[in-house]
């Protein structure tokens, strides 16, 4: 019989969440919505080759309150994961392990990625002039 006193691990709810932690979280999930969105543009692609009807309500999908707030997450994890994926080169090659490089790099990551991703929206509907 297993002993019942001794101690469980820790888990998640025990431990405060921290920025380096709560990104890397947020690096996976964005992985996992990029695989997910590149099933979408497939079949964005194929409705495309299909024909105009197929195509057509591909593109309402798309064009759609539901699916511009699914290419809206896309575009944030697109650019999440680019630059978090910088950052970590920057680890492989050992630079930016101090506490304090590593708060600052992923506050970096989070206000770049969310910043490319506003301004990548305003270029497109055309809000922001040429640069």
């Amino acid at each position: 019989m297993p002993n019942d006193t001794r101690p469980l691990s820790p888990h998640l709810q025990v431990y405060r969440p921290q920025i380096t932690s709560m990104l890397s979280i947020l690096h996976r999930i964005t992985g996992v919505v990029l695989a997910f969105v590149a099933l979408l543009l497939a079949y964005w692609l194929s409705a495309a080759a299909y024909g105009p009807e197929a195509f057509g309500r591909a593109q309402a999908l798309l064009e759609s309150g539901f699916g511009r707030f699914v290419l809206f997450g896309f575009t944030f994890s697109l650019f999440f994961h680019l630059c978090n994926g910088i950052r970590h080169l920057g680890w492989d090659m050992l630079w930016g392990f101090e506490l304090s490089q590593v708060r600052f790099s992923g506050i970096l990551v989070l206000i770049v990625s969310s910043a490319l991703t506003v301004l990548s929206w305003l270029m497109a509907y055309g809000h922001v002039g040429k640069l």
